[in-house]
């Protein structure tokens, strides 16, 4: 894939704002539409998927995938196969049932590696088949460490709860979190990344705002990119211990400063499931690169 042909108008705009072009470019050259062996093999080696898209309603969520390594597999070049759709009670339950775009990405604690795959979904016999547009492996930064307990299969997910604004207890999970998932959309299609950092790097402003600070990366500046385009969001975080989930749905813009740059989420949906996931995880190891917390930042006006 030519390099420039990776990026839409939206990330090319952040990227030329942050003079980092020429590095996009090179790092660009990563990104191409095929599975490469390795690539396979790192699929099928995990037990949990996360999955972007946007739900009927047009509202952007992120959600989880589990199932035994293997329930996500390359069945071709350009091509995998997920034994696994979401919940009855996620709000993206609805979403794929015909052809949809998505943003995958497969992460593993256990070794701090990630891959994106983005693509287009379609139902498939006990699950999805995604063909993919977009494939890359992102580097360790931020990614805490955690060892896989195991699963607990006969468990059930509780009932999904819903709301509009954040409750006391969501807003004690959004600020001890370490890690979470952003689901974001483009023209070109859907991405879902991470986000991580020492807990409390995710500021809750009111109820229904939100910020973190966008840290130093690849230079792709998808994810911001995307919300340049198109500033709607989904965010998902997960009790790694419990296996609970809290998705978020919203409407997201990034204040760009002299001192970095801090993403503000302003919160439409919200979706809180306990027991959502099997999978139970071991209490982190900070990334070394996570940065200090800094000082949160009002909405900007």
């Amino acid at each position: 894939m030519d390099p420039v042909s990776a990026y839409h108008p939206g990330s090319v705009a952040v990227q030329e704002r942050l003079g980092v072009r020429d590095l996009a470019d090179h790092v660009g050259r990563s990104i191409g539409p095929t599975i490469k062996p390795v690539a396979a093999a790192f699929l099928e080696q995990q037990p949990m998927l996360l999955l972007g898209a946007a739900a009927p309603d047009g509202q952007v969520w992120s959600a989880l995938l589990t199932g035994e390594p293997g329930f996500v597999s390359a069945t071709g070049r350009a091509r995998i196969a997920i034994r696994s759709t979401p919940g009855e009670g996620d709000p993206l339950a609805a979403a794929l049932n015909g052809t949809a775009p998505v943003g995958t990405l497969a992460l593993d604690p256990r070794t701090r590696r990630r891959m994106r795959l983005n693509g287009t979904a379609l139902p498939a016999p006990g699950g999805l088949a995604v063909h993919a547009e977009q494939v890359f492996a992102n580097c360790p930064k931020y990614l805490q460490k955690r060892e896989l307990y195991g699963a607990e299969p006969a468990a059930r997910p509780g009932a999904a709860r819903r709301g509009r604004a954040l409750t006391p207890g969501q807003e004690r999970f959004v600020r001890a979190a370490d890690t979470f998932f952003v689901a974001t959309t483009a023209p070109d299609g859907v991405d879902t990344s991470h986000r991580g950092g020492h807990p409390g790097f995710v500021r809750v402003h009111s109820p229904t705002e939100l910020s973190w600070s966008d840290y130093p990366g690849n230079a792709m500046f998808l994810t911001l990119g995307n919300l340049e385009a198109d500033g709607r969001a989904g965010l998902l975080f997960l009790d790694w211990n419990t296996g609970d989930t809290l998705q978020l749905s919203g409407t997201a813009r990034t204040a760009f400063g002299p001192e970095g740059r801090t993403t503000y989420l302003r919160i439409q949906q919200i979706v809180e499931t306990e027991g959502a996931s099997p999978l139970r995880w071991s209490a982190p190891d900070y990334s070394p690169a996570n940065p200090p917390l800094d000082e949160g930042a009002r909405w900007p006006e």
